[in-house]
């Protein structure tokens, strides 16, 4: 018996909304877990780069632990009184052995000097306490005394002292009681701190013509290269300055995008190893350095890996890191077969989520 057209109308239409509402159904199913899935991957994603910067934090803290290990290993800690260098404010006290009558207490003028019996103004600024008392003996013994013994005790230091500012543990203004080197007095403020940079600068005052105001010490040289020639004799006055470690960006199809340290002369090639390396959907061959300049503006500078000047070129802080990616590559890399409700299917994830 053949159905009427009525009939059958209506049975199609009944057919075709059960048909859209198992689709609808499905969709919006489908819809809530590539929801939850690409939620997740985000999630995981920003975990995956909050471990990543926590990790570099540590290994920045173990390398300074070992640098500061190494620095009070190599650093003189005790003081001989006898080495403090004299200068415009200290009172220092003068025995003559042989003559106690010569006895006296003198402050060192602005202009350097003290007043001594007999033989009055002495000039004893930049001269350590042992250099004094040479130099007091000697004039004694022209005149006055065979064989004189001079004592030389410093009751107040004023003049001498060391300023410590920026990535120490313990910045500060120190007593400068001896000569010092550059290690012992990094030890005086403590040690570095954990933000440290590794390099020094050395800001000298009232330095002569000729001489430099100020020294930069790369401590990678001297400390793990042995360079002694940097471990540089300190004055009283100096400034010796730390910087917190520069930060670079590495940012694009590299495995592990992000902050990093410029703990040390770091290269091109060097801030890419640290970023885990290219992607496998990197254009190797498009890689692009965004510089800071003074006054605000930035230079965009392209860079060629096969060409060595590129890949040796210092990342300076702030310097910002892309490294482009194919879209063909990243298009391949991302497919995959997916296995699931409502069946199997070809689909796609991003291959950035995976790095």
């Amino acid at each position: 018996m053949r159905m009427k057209p009525f009939l059958k109308s209506k049975f199609m239409t009944q057919k075709r909304r059960s048909v859209f509402r198992y689709f609808c159904a499905h969709s919006v199913f489908i819809v809530l877990l590539l929801f939850v899935n690409f939620w997740g991957c985000a999630a995981n994603h920003a975990d995956q780069q909050q471990k990543q910067q926590e990790m570099d934090f540590s290994l920045n803290t173990d390398e300074i632990a070992q640098l500061n290990e190494q620095i009070f290993a190599r650093a003189k800690m005790y003081n001989d009184p006898s080495d403090y260098l004299l200068g415009a404010g200290d009172l220092i006290q003068v025995s003559v052995f042989e003559a106690e009558e010569l006895n006296t207490k003198a402050r060192v003028s602005s202009r350097g000097y003290i007043t001594l019996p007999l033989i009055g103004q002495v000039s004893v600024k930049g001269l350590s306490a042992r250099q004094a008392e040479q130099k007091i003996e000697e004039l004694y013994r022209k005149r006055y005394i065979n064989n004189p013994h001079v004592s030389i005790f410093v009751e107040e230091h004023y003049s001498q002292r060391v300023t410590l500012v920026g990535q120490f543990k313990n910045p500060g203004t120190y007593d400068y009681l001896s000569k010092q080197r550059l290690l012992d007095v990094i030890a005086l403020g403590g040690g570095l701190s954990e933000k440290a940079g590794q390099t020094v600068q050395v800001r000298r005052t009232g330095s002569m013509p000729d001489e430099p105001g100020t020294f930069i010490v790369d401590l990678d040289q001297l400390i793990k290269k042995g360079r002694d020639e940097f471990n540089i004799e300190i004055n009283g006055g100096d400034v010796l300055f730390v910087p917190e470690a520069g930060v670079f960006f590495v940012g694009g199809a590299v495995r592990r995008p992000g902050a990093y340290s410029i703990k040390h002369t770091t290269i091109v090639q060097e801030a890419l190893l640290e970023a885990g390396g290219f992607a496998p959907y990197a254009k190797k061959d498009s890689i692009k350095l965004v510089r800071s300049m003074e006054g605000g503006d930035r230079k965009v500078i392209e860079l060629d890996l096969k060409n060595r000047e590129s890949r040796e070129l210092e990342i300076k802080d702030r310097d910002i890191l892309i490294v482009d990616a194919s879209a063909a590559a990243k298009l391949m890399h991302g497919l995959g077969i997916n296995i699931g409700i409502p069946g199997v299917g070809i689909g796609y994830k991003d291959p950035e989520q995976l790095y």
